[in-house]
């Protein structure tokens, strides 16, 4: 549900869910604690509760029963709002005493929720990014922290929820969960492996390829104009018709594999800027070698002429690519062959888990109803087309371990291939890296350092050591420490 590279795949999954959802549609627009409540325990109806005293009602003992009004803020494509509309009404319908009216911010989210705080027009509960104004919100103590909600609920916990969704300021101050995490994976077009005669890559992280196995596959499938491939002495890097695979430059994609080959964007203290040694410059440098040495993957400049996902599948300008596993919604209505496998690996398997969250603002005046709202939020039943389509993933451990949760939202659906399970739900219990987001302080500042410099990495104008070096005193000028990590 993070906000990044998903806009055509959400379309997508919108047509053919919109009869569905609409049907059980209500209310919209707007966000703000008001009215007389209840209040954790030992706080004064009313009161900013400091982080970590809230104590929550495990399943609706204790809520007000007289009327309240939550207001909530999200982003997001028509169904991912339909979808929130959903548990809303399914929450009102067990709540009817509680309304929740719900604004849809389509565009510049940051800004105007900002603005609104700024202006003490509040939300109980908002949609947030860890990669924007969520950290810096938290740093001026405007969120509850969750962790005392989790730890004294009993319908839920952080145990009971998938790895890497939950995000905190610091080590035991929860400030949002993820409604869905979102992982990366490897797409590939079944009919060009079969017309090629080349094995599809290994579903299972045990057996993924080596980065190697990887490197010459995609030789094998990237042709010239004139049907030759990059195996071949005569094969024409200026003219090709089909790349072996499309590997976006953006940190979510190439974090994968710094992470997989022992890598990090800072150290384990969060002293210090790390992707200029080796570890991470040996990924960015074989990621960049796909580009320029092996010719098997478009620059960033060729890659503008590359259709999403799922139309470079379909039209075949790309046999396989490295993307978001929300790209399956685009393909289950494209139609094409398609199917996932495991992300090649460096050293060790490992995906990195990109998710928006939901944050309470500590001046609501209804913390246990807003948590009892937060809990609907996170319900996979009340998303369960999203997750059908290919949009979203649960955020319930249950719903990747429990064969027929699992066959609930995975089985005989064009979204989710035969290597769906282990390709993805198995890899993301078990081999999963948090978004870099979610515990690098600072880590926008950091980037707009970073990324200059890597885009002369892949046009190949400098080496990633030389890249890295060249920015290294910058970068740790930059550098504030990790989230994960108790000062």
């Amino acid at each position: 549900m993070s906000r990044q590279r998903k806009s055509l795949s959400v379309l997508l999954a919108f047509l053919i869910m919109l009869v569905t959802i609409l049907s059980a549609c209500s209310k919209s627009d707007s966000n703000a604690g008001n009215n007389s409540a209840s209040s954790p325990a030992g706080t004064a109806p009313g009161s900013s509760a400091p982080a970590g005293t809230a104590s929550a009602a495990p399943t609706g003992e204790g809520l007000s029963t007289e009327p309240i009004t939550l207001r909530m803020t999200v982003w997001g494509a028509p169904e991912e709002v339909a979808a929130y509309k959903v548990a809303i009404k399914k929450f009102e319908d067990k709540y009817p005493n509680i309304t929740v009216k719900l604004q849809h911010i389509a565009a510049d989210y940051d800004t105007k929720l900002t603005t609104m705080v700024a202006g003490n027009d509040v939300p109980d509960i908002a949609q947030m990014e860890s990669a924007s104004i969520a950290f810096p919100l938290g740093e001026q103590g405007k969120f509850y922290n969750l962790q005392e909600f989790l730890a004294n609920d009993t319908e839920i916990s952080a145990d009971r929820l998938v790895p890497n969704i939950t995000y905190s300021l610091e080590p035991g101050n929860v400030i949002g969960l993820g409604p869905g995490p979102e992982t990366f994976v490897l797409y590939y077009n079944e009919d060009i492996f079969k017309d090629a005669g080349v094995t599809p890559p290994p579903t299972k992280a045990s057996e993924a390829w080596t980065w190697d196995e990887f490197v010459e596959v995609a030789k094998k499938l990237t042709i010239d104009n004139k049907g030759r491939n990059a195996a071949d002495p005569g094969f024409d890097p200026k003219n090709i018709k089909q790349y072996g695979v499309n590997f976006g430059t953006w940190w979510g994609n190439y974090s994968n594999f710094i992470y997989s080959n022992g890598g990090d964007f800072v150290s384990e203290d969060g002293k210090t800027f790390t992707l200029n040694q080796p570890e991470a410059v040996e990924a960015l440098q074989k990621i960049a070698d796909l580009i320029n040495v092996h010719h098997v993957a478009p620059s960033p400049v060729q890659a503008k002429n590359v259709p999403a996902t799922n139309i470079a599948l379909q039209t075949k300008k790309v046999a396989m690519a490295v993307d978001g596993q929300w790209a399956s919604a685009g393909l289950a209505q494209s139609k094409v062959h398609y199917n996932v496998g495991a992300l090649p690996v460096m050293k060790q398997p490992m995906t990195t888990v990109v998710s928006g969250m939901f944050s309470m603002f500590k001046s609501t005046k209804h913390p246990k109803e807003a948590w009892a709202l937060m809990k609907a939020l996170l319900d996979p039943e009340a998303a369960i087309d999203m997750l059908k389509a290919g949009t979203w993933m649960p955020a319930y451990r249950d719903w990747y371990t429990d064969p027929a949760l699992i066959a609930n939202w995975t089985e005989n659906l064009d979204s989710r291939p035969s290597g769906y399970k282990d390709a993805v739900i198995d890899v993301l219990l078990n081999n999963s890296h948090q978004t870099p987001t979610g515990y690098v302080k600072n880590f926008n500042k950091i980037m707009d350092i970073v990324n200059p410099a890597l885009d002369k990495v892949w046009l190949g104008q400098q080496s990633a050591q030389e890249a890295m070096d060249a920015i290294a005193a910058k970068a740790q000028a930059q550098v504030k420490g990790r989230r994960d990590v108790k000062e």
